[in-house]
């Protein structure tokens, strides 16, 4: 990394952590005091690409000399975003929706450099074909993964084999970050090698 620039990732999650740890960069978590617009009848490119932004913008506002990255992943099928589930019944609820059937997983990215006048934007999007799923694969997935803090109530990266028949488009955008669309942005400006 050059000068004397420090690179933050602007999320709680730990999925997205880990997916940019194994990019190579060393980076503060600082975690947005901000409340995310999650309309589920809101197109989910325009909300995730919101909810980025909102949180690298809170993140930069007071790191100046920092890089800051924000990311908001969600699942989008019938024309609804499924965000993160309230309890377990909802969570219930939404892998019923899922069964047997394609959804796609969108995730909004965005890069700020507040003292360099940085920002940028941008969007992924994969999609994900389930198993038919029984009430009783259902409640095994649910004693096995904590789905309350993942969008569409599962993490491809736990038990998929349970749920999950077909992936098309990049894993780790599934599970948080598009990896090869970061680091691309990263390496243009010359946060990674």
């Amino acid at each position: 990394m050059s000068g004397a620039s420090s690179f933050i990732l602007a999320s709680a999650s730990p999925r997205r952590r880990e997916l940019l740890a194994e990019l190579g960069v060393r980076f503060d978590v600082v975690v947005a005091a901000v409340v995310e617009h999650e309309d589920p009848l809101l197109d989910p490119r325009i909300m995730v690409a919101r909810n980025a932004a909102l949180k690298a913008d809170w993140v930069a506002e007071s790191n100046s000399d920092a890089w800051v990255l924000g990311a908001d992943t969600t699942v989008f099928v019938d024309g609804r975003a499924l965000n993160k589930p309230a309890d377990l019944a909802e969570a219930r609820a939404m892998l019923r929706r899922l069964s047997g059937r394609a959804h796609t997983v969108f995730t909004g990215v965005a890069l700020r450099h507040a003292k360099l006048g940085v920002k940028e934007d941008f969007g992924a999007a994969s999609e994900v074909v389930f198993h038919p799923l029984t009430d009783a694969i259902i409640e095994d997935y649910l004693g096995r993964v904590h789905v309350l803090d993942k969008a569409g109530a599962y993490a491809i990266q736990e038990h998929a084999g349970l749920l999950v028949a077909e992936q098309r488009g990049s894993l780790s955008n599934i599970i948080g970050l598009p990896q090869e669309e970061v680091r691309e942005l990263l390496t243009r400006h010359r946060v990674l090698p």
